[in-house]
């Protein structure tokens, strides 16, 4: 192969990898997600790190196309800081790897914005098919939660029908804590709307303040509502 040749193939080769970070406080894992992954030649770990901290430096400073992140490094926080490493770098995608099986956790992993939740003991080419979809553009949930997803939105009637899709997303940042103001600044609302649609809520579910309200979604609507998270937005859902 002359040199021409080689520049062209090494620029192709370039341009079809996918950079990737990995954020996670045991290095000997880490190191071995990163030594697994190397074995593609389309999978390119850029750097790894062991907080929260890291993660947003690590996206500002390399950009990456996707960001392994673990939801219990120390300090907490992971999920937290999803939205913060999308703001550093936009361009990056951000798949959570985790042991955590909680569907509630699942959930506020999309509704900050992560594209894909990977459970820790997954298979080598399932993770790098993962991480390809995600690539991709599409979003990605482990099979073994996937199955738990189905199971519960076939177990019992769900509350997308009760509330509208604005109401729907109002009572999220409720239970996440925001007031009024905040989530008007959020959804890019009218602070007067944001309360029109609480009393509405408040009387579809039949309590009295957005703390019992808070409670109450919680409790009936749960994790189901993740398909309206996943089904927000452009990309393409691969649950």
């Amino acid at each position: 192969m002359n040199r021409e040749a080689f520049a062209t193939t090494l620029l192709e080769d370039i341009l079809n990898s996918i950079s990737i970070a990995i954020v996670d406080d045991h290095p000997l894992f880490r190191e071995g997600v990163s030594s697994a992954l190397s074995r593609y030649d389309d999978l390119i770990i850029v750097a790894q790190g062991e907080s929260a901290a890291d993660a947003l430096v690590l996206a500002a400073t390399y950009r990456p196309a996707i960001l392994l992140l673990d939801i219990t490094i120390p300090g907490g926080g992971a999920i937290e800081a999803i939205r913060g490493i999308i703001a550093a770098s936009p361009e990056t995608k951000v798949v959570m790897l985790t042991a955590t099986e909680e569907i509630e956790t699942l959930a506020s992993s999309f509704r900050h914005g992560a594209s894909g939740y990977v459970v820790k003991g997954v298979g080598l080419r399932e993770l790098a098919q993962a991480l390809r979809r995600v690539a991709n553009g599409a979003r990605y949930i482990s099979p073994l939660m996937s199955s738990r997803l189905a199971a519960i939105s076939a177990g019992g009637p769900r509350l997308q029908n009760r509330l509208t899709k604005r109401e729907r997303d109002i009572i999220w940042l409720v239970v996440e804590g925001l007031i009024n103001k905040q989530i008007a600044l959020r959804l890019n609302l009218q602070e007067k709307t944001i309360k029109h649609h609480m009393t509405n809520i408040l009387k579809k579910l039949g309590v009295t303040n957005r703390t019992e309200a808070a409670l109450r979604w919680r409790t009936l609507a749960g994790p189901t509502d993740i398909y309206d998270v996943l089904s927000a937005g452009t990309g393409k859902s691969a649950i």
